[in-house]
């Protein structure tokens, strides 16, 4: 790749051995060092780990294998109610789905290696520390670098509490070799609530244990309350609970006792409790990286840390931990590095998907926000059961709200909880994003019969109760 940028030959007047050093290849990492590359700068990319980082490896692209495995027992179920007749009882087998997804997981990290190898992407295998400024040690390999960039993303936190060695996290989950038959899982977010789906859709018998009324923090109320209703028929719920202790005989279960007093007996527990950015060992205090209390780096409007020349983009930063939003950044920070635009993205209106069961997917405001950010606001919201469970008169209902701002009638969220809700969000993303109106949906022919066309055919807000 060419040495040259913004006119400069760096191999001549740099006196660095990189343009552009990249801690981490994840998605933003990668995306990131393949732009700067490109670009003409003298790349260079470290990983301790695997290469794709949280999302191709323990995270978005196995999570969502798992989850289509585990919707496969209720179409079978479903089956019988469109004339399919009995059959033999379908086996599942966890050690095969796991060898599956393992050998396409390795694909993945190949076409990651090979990407960056196209790219002209120096890759050194070992975990990268700061020495001094400008300067990473990667193993007994040291090196120096104009601009670096931390994209090290984020790890399961658990908590300090007696028997916790007892427990496995997120990333353990999908190293599991059997199945258990029971599994406490603690924490009400999204990755609580898809395991837990997960886990009883394969077959086992499933507790979820979060410390609030509701799951799911931080969604509309509508959308929390609708889905913890749902997970009240699917799970033993243990809501304003938590774990106290954890006890196992070298043979036996795991006892988990609940603040509530109560003890419940599971084969596996399973904290889900949140994630936190991975910087410790980075050796940030040598090069005066400043984080917040939980690891966090704190950068600018530009992912530029408090230390000159040392940026930060990702799940390390703790801001929209997204994939998408992390190949946002690092292309964002790459080509304003090293190319000859300072282009941006607009960080607003970014869709996002719970891929629980039932399955989540939202853009924009949620209703309080709207109502702390404009005067009047209007609600459109729609609950049914899809066509698919009429025949089988299955009690699986989905919900459909919008958010809509009355004086100038542009649509500020939208939200469903339902089948294939990420996949009908996405499309309705690109119309919040261009300023949809309400008057622009009902103005939209709606494809019938499908569950998307409740989008544009709710007429009425629902009655104002603030």
């Amino acid at each position: 790749m060419p040495s040259v940028y913004r006119g400069i030959d760096y191999n001549v007047m740099s006196g660095f051995d990189y343009d552009f050093f990249v801690i981490g290849a994840g998605s933003g990492g990668v995306r990131a060092a393949r732009i700067a590359a490109g670009l003409g700068a003298r790349t260079a990319i470290a990983e301790a780990r695997f290469m794709g980082g949280t999302c191709v490896n323990v995270g978005c692209i196995p999570k969502k294998l798992y989850a289509y495995a585990a919707h496969f027992a209720a179409d079978f179920q479903e089956s019988a109610a469109f004339g399919w007749q009995e059959f033999k009882k379908p086996g599942f087998d966890w050690s095969s789905l796991k060898s599956n997804k393992d050998n396409e997981i390795k694909r993945l990290n190949g076409i990651y290696e090979n990407l960056l190898k196209t790219a002209g992407v120096t890759l050194l295998r070992g975990f990268a520390t700061f020495e001094a400024a400008n300067t990473i040690r990667v193993g007994e390999q040291t090196v120096s670098a104009e601009h670096i960039l931390i994209a090290t993303g984020g790890q399961p936190w658990m908590p300090d509490i007696p028997g916790i060695e007892h427990a496995i996290n997120s990333d353990d989950f999908f190293e599991l070799t059997e199945q258990p038959r029971s599994v406490a899982i603690v924490g009400g977010g999204f990755i609580a609530t898809e395991l837990a789906g997960i886990f009883k859709g394969l077959g086992s018998h499933v507790h979820l244990i979060h410390r609030g009324e509701q799951l799911l923090s931080g969604f509309d109320q509508d959308i929390r309350s609708f889905y913890t209703n749902c997970a009240k028929h699917d799970f033993d719920l243990h809501l304003n609970s938590e774990v106290s202790q954890i006890s196992k005989t070298s043979d036996g279960p795991c006892r988990v006792s609940l603040t509530d007093g109560s003890e419940i007996e599971v084969e596996k527990v399973l904290f889900a409790t949140g994630r936190r950015p991975a910087t410790s060992g980075l050796g940030l205090e040598r090069v005066g990286v400043s984080t917040e209390k939980n690891g966090s780096i704190i950068v600018d409007s530009v992912f530029e840390s408090s230390a000159k020349g040392v940026y930060a983009v990702g799940d390390v930063i703790n801001r929209v931990n997204l994939t998408p939003v992390a190949l946002g950044q690092g292309q964002v920070l790459a080509r304003r590095l090293f190319g000859s635009s300072a282009t941006d993205y607009a960080w607003d209106n970014i869709p996002s998907a719970v891929f629980s069961d039932p399955q989540i997917a939202t853009v924009g405001l949620t209703e309080a926000q709207a109502r702390a950010d404009y005067p009047e606001i209007d609600i459109y919201r729609s609950q049914f059961r899809p066509l698919k469970y009429t025949l089988s008169r299955k009690e699986k209902y989905s919900m459909m709200k919008l958010v809509v701002d009355r004086k100038s009638d542009r649509v500020l969220g939208l939200h469903m909880v339902g089948d294939d809700a990420a996949e009908i969000v996405q499309g309705m993303a690109v119309a919040i994003k261009c300023g949809a109106t309400k008057a622009d949906f009902d103005a939209t022919v709606g494809i019938h019969p499908t569950a998307a066309e409740e989008f544009v055919t709710m007429r009425e807000p629902v009655a104002d109760t603030q």
